[in-house]
């Protein structure tokens, strides 16, 4: 949760901040969610082509990534959190949701202070959504949620390539999509 709260109100602020700086001429749009739209596409749909392109082999075992679990719980917090960080902005989700989260701040037209607490609050609430897994289990007992966990993590490993490369093609269309229609816009 810690990891999650710190790259988020990191990466909104720094793509924020970004934004400011992506002033495109008034001949091709005059949104700055415009340029945050477009580099955003291409780094999405760039990582699902390439999870689409290097998919598995189709064997029944894990994934290689899988196996260095053990070894990558047991490193130090601060270095868990940083490596943690590092992942969370490369997921396409998490990218998305963050670019968008940017984007609608920009539009907003707020202050510098109102921005920095409005990404403390996106920051926190994304970060509470994070207690719901612990939840479930307090509340419907370890024996269901965790059968329910371990068929959905074999799920998850048989199948992780296709669902992250499909999601960032996707989400990398439909952001390409905003973007060009922001071009567009006069």
């Amino acid at each position: 949760m810690a990891g999650w709260l710190i790259t988020a109100v990191l990466a909104v602020t720094l793509l924020t901040t970004v934004g400011h700086g992506l002033f495109l001429s008034m001949d091709k749009g005059s949104s700055h969610r415009t340029g945050l739209d477009l580099v955003a596409a291409g780094v999405l749909l760039g990582l699902g082509l390439k999870e689409l392109l290097n998919k598995g082999d189709g064997s029944a075992e894990p994934p290689g990534w899988t196996r260095k679990l053990d070894q990558f719980c047991a490193m130090p917090l601060p270095l868990l959190l940083g490596i943690s960080a590092a992942l969370e902005v490369i997921r396409p989700d998490a990218l998305f949701l963050f670019t968008k989260t940017a984007g609608s701040l920009l539009a907003a037209g707020m202050g510098t202070g109102a921005e920095l607490l409005a990404t403390g609050v996106f920051s926190l609430v994304s970060a509470s959504l994070l207690l719901i897994p612990l939840l479930a289990l307090v509340l419907a007992g370890p024996e269901r949620v965790l059968a329910l966990l371990e068929r959905g993590k074999q799920w998850l490993f048989a199948n992780g390539d296709l669902l992250v490369g499909v999601v960032g093609v996707a989400l990398g269309l439909y952001l390409g999509w905003q973007g060009i229609e922001g071009l567009g816009d006069r």
